[in-house]
């Protein structure tokens, strides 16, 4: 078969809010692709086979068939290789560890040209995944090789280095199901929950509720146990050291077995177990201190059973984990570490990333090697055949043990946590059974965490998957609360820059805090900012990331909306002026009425069922959007017999007009008549049918009437610098 031609990018653009697409962000492909357009999949010979051998996943696209398997049978019936390309990226993404599942393809008019968008988790990843599937697509297409393993584990590195934590992850996962927006601040794990004034932030287990003066507790392991014994917290006897030689001192009075650790240590780093002699506890301490910042050493009594992770989240325990001893058994002619890389590392739940809720286990870790030599081993020794050989007496706190807690178990566990002084709090324990008391079995507390970590209650090695990030989400957000302000967007050619300042205006005068971002500038509490245009995607953030922000306002137009995508997710109000502008957008193949209204019903689109669209009347097609809102509807027009004008009140609704050149609110029967014209500044009442939009939005935020009259009084269409 001869080979085809190659694909073209015509352009790649990240659209990072909602967009004609979809609500969350895309990356969308502008493709020709050239001579394919006319050799669709079923005229490739061998063409899906060899697609499906690489990517077998691709059998759980339902694509437009709705079905599993609907992509093969649009595969096999015949379809065009943008489409495919869509289905490719998305799998991969998928084979590397960042699941989604939307994307579309639509042809421009033009022979060969196709826009193509995806969801993607991160753009860096997205991008990659795009360049990765259309060399797979080609290598389909032409018989050619293809290193799929080396493909997916480069995407799998980039998914891990740039994406979320899968904890992280989690946590905003909740959030999302709740509707409550975020926004990630950082390359790393700190992101906002909610938006300017109803914000909270979290950076994974820690919020902005997390005491610094909890965590500095937590982390001296000698005082978080004296403040948890005073409050009668069972805790084994213990002392700090300076030497090896007081830790024998120590380790004889408090009677062995006993355990060292690091005072200032987290996450069981440098701890060792059930020391046993002279011998055992000076190489412990040497492996404390080399462990910890301080010069202290913490020796306590060892308690007999099991280590347990209990997580506290406001104040209760809703996940509980186990560990347990790890061994492995000789065979006669393989090294420890051999054993361990062959009976314990292969377990598929271990590994290195954030992934895995299981460790790797390495025989040279200085607390492993000492187990080993207290049984005349070291990692390099070939044990007997049938040898049992402990490696670690508690291996990696991962089998969920929730529903076996008993309930005083889990009071002293979250009294630990309010002890210290921890919002969120990993609790260390050791007992012989969870679901007994303490007392009955003589176990104990040894450690509260502060930055808990979640993938063992996530992701257990055994048992349920506990839904920790919906509970920190409910510690963070009342049930009543959303995370969000009201948000007004403004679209289209019409005075929207004025129609934004006047709405912030507006709602500025009832005493609240108010960002804008139009065409004009950046405003906060009718103070210039900057004199930029305003209407991108960063600039919106700029307002959104804002804490003393209350209520905010972003203008946008049919070209933003197409390069960048809305800057918010959801809006309260959403305000359509018109649809003019086609020479604007003519380059994004939008070259007709009906491409204008499905880029301009974005905003229509966001509006929350909580919400109102506020649209023109006079605008026949603006009108007609009313009929994709999901939250009510405001019509403003100047003629209040404007036939929408007239239908839309008769039915009850609300609608806004101008009587005797006075602006006139009404909902059915009843009507509110607020000032004449001409009290409004000239440089304001120049445009009549802008003020009328901007009262609307106003109403349907709940400002009062007097209000509403005092802001249009005072209006000032010029900006005031500040220099903050």
């Amino acid at each position: 078969m001869n080979k085809k031609n190659d694909i073209k990018f015509l352009r790649v653009t990240h659209l990072r809010g909602p967009n004609i697409w979809t609500y969350r962000p895309v990356i969308e492909a502008w493709l020709d692709i050239g001579e394919l357009e006319d050799f669709p999949s079923n005229t490739l010979p061998g063409f899906t086979e060899r697609l499906c051998t690489w990517l077998p996943g691709l059998v759980e696209h339902h694509c437009g068939v709705g079905h599993r398997g609907g992509f093969l049978e649009r595969l096999r019936d015949g379809t065009w290789a943008g489409h495919i390309l869509e289905h490719v990226v998305l799998e991969l993404q998928n084979m590397a560890g960042m699941k989604t599942g939307f994307g579309k393809t639509r042809s421009t008019g033009e022979h060969g040209i196709y826009k193509m968008a995806f969801r993607t988790r991160d753009p860096v990843v997205g991008r990659a995944a795009l360049e990765a599937g259309h060399a797979l697509m080609m290598a389909a297409i032409n018989d050619t090789p293809f290193d799929m393993a080396g493909t997916v584990k480069q995407l799998t590195e980039l998914v891990d280095r740039h994406c979320l934590g899968p904890s992280t992850a989690h946590i905003v996962d909740a959030a999302t199901d709740r509707r409550i927006p975020s926004i990630r601040l950082t390359e790393g794990n700190l992101v906002q929950l909610g938006h300017g004034a109803a914000q909270r932030r979290i950076w994974t287990a820690e919020t902005d509720r997390t005491s610094a003066i909890g965590e500095g507790i937590a982390s001296d392991k000698d005082l978080t146990k004296t403040l948890l014994a005073s409050c009668g917290v069972p805790v084994p006897e213990g002392a700090l050291v300076r030497s090896a030689e007081q830790a024998w001192e120590e380790a004889q009075d408090i009677g062995l077995p006993v355990v060292l650790k690091p005072v200032d240590a987290n996450h069981g780093r440098g701890v060792t177990l059930n020391l046993m002699s002279e011998a055992e506890v000076l190489a412990a301490y040497a492996i404390a201190s080399e462990a910890g910042d301080s010069a202290s050493v913490l020796v306590e009594r060892f308690i007999p059973g099991n280590e347990h992770r209990l997580l506290v989240v406001g104040r209760e325990v809703v996940a509980a984990a186990k560990g347990e001893s790890l061994w492995v058994t000789g065979d006669g002619s393989s090294s420890v570490i051999e054993l361990c890389d062959s009976q314990i590392n292969t377990d598929p739940r271990r590994g290195e990333s954030e992934e895995h809720p299981l460790g790797r286990v390495n025989p040279h870790d200085s607390e492993i090697m000492l187990d080993l030599k207290r049984q005349g081993l070291t990692p390099g020794s070939v044990p007997q055949l049938g040898q049992k050989v402990l490696i670690q007496v508690n291996g990696n706190v991962a089998d969920d043990v929730t529903d076996q807690v008993h309930p005083s178990v889990a009071h002293a566990a979250s009294l630990a946590a309010r002890i210290v002084g921890l919002d969120i709090a990993g609790i260390d324990l050791v007992c012989e059974d969870i679901s007994r008391p303490l007392e009955e079995q003589r176990g104990a507390i040894i450690e509260v965490n502060s930055s808990p970590g979640l993938l063992a209650h996530i992701k257990p090695a055994s048992g349920q998957p506990r839904k920790v990030g919906k509970a920190i989400i409910d510690h963070l957000f009342a049930e009543e609360e959303t995370g969000r302000i009201p948000v007004v967007g403004v679209t289209g050619t019409l005075g929207t820059s004025l129609i934004a300042r006047l709405v912030g205006c507006l709602v500025h005068i009832t005493g609240k805090h108010v960002g804008v971002a139009n065409g004009e500038g950046l405003y906060l509490d009718a103070r210039e900012v900057s004199n930029r245009d305003s209407t991108g995607f960063e600039a919106g953030q700029r307002i959104l990331i804002n804490r003393t922000v209350q209520t905010a306002v972003f203008e946008s137009n049919a070209r933003s909306i197409l390069s960048e995508g809305l800057p918010y997710d959801r809006c309260l109000v959403g305000i359509v002026t018109d649809m003019e502008g086609l020479d604007d957008v003519a380059e994004f193949h939008i070259r007709d009425q009906d491409g204008m209204r499905n880029v301009i019903r974005s905003q229509v689109d966001v509006i929350l069922p909580e919400g109102a669209a506020v649209l023109n009347a006079a605008n026949e097609a603006v009108a007609a959007l009313a009929e994709l809102s999901d939250g009510r509807v405001i019509f403003y027009a100047l003629d209040e017999h404007n036939p929408v004008v007239a239908a839309h009140r008769a039915s009850g609704e609300r609608v806004v007009f101008l009587r005797d050149n006075r602006i006139t609110l009404a909902e059915g029967s009843e009507e509110t008549t607020l000032l004449d014209l001409a009290k409004i500044p000239p440089a304001t009442v120049r445009h009549p049918d802008s003020v009328l939009a901007a009262v609307a939005a106003a109403w349907a935020l709940g400002v009062p009437p007097d209000l509403i009259c005092g802001g249009l009084r005072a209006f000032d269409a010029t900006p005031k610098k500040t220099n903050y």
